[in-house]
């Protein structure tokens, strides 16, 4: 699947909750429907994206695991809804 990425967000090294904390900011920066990719090597970003997505207006458009990393792709929604 190819994803159209406007940003790309590097939390390699970090542990939670900094990448999702990171993604948030990201995210606020950002126009709707935009897409963000996020790496990160936190195994428990896994659990906390998903339910972090779960909650907000934002989607989840892919994730993967490759090696050690675990890959994200949000598409910002709309906060004012």
């Amino acid at each position: 699947m190819s994803i159209s990425v406007d940003q790309e967000l590097d939390t390699r090294g970090l542990h939670c909750p900094m990448p999702l904390l990171k993604a948030k900011l990201s995210l606020n920066q950002m126009q709707e429907n935009q897409v963000l990719r996020v790496v990160a090597t936190d195994a428990g970003s896994w659990d906390d994206f998903e339910a972090f997505l779960r909650q907000s207006p934002h989607t989840l458009l892919e994730r993967v695991k490759q090696q050690d990393e675990f890959i994200y792709w949000i598409q910002k929604g709309n906060q004012e809804s």
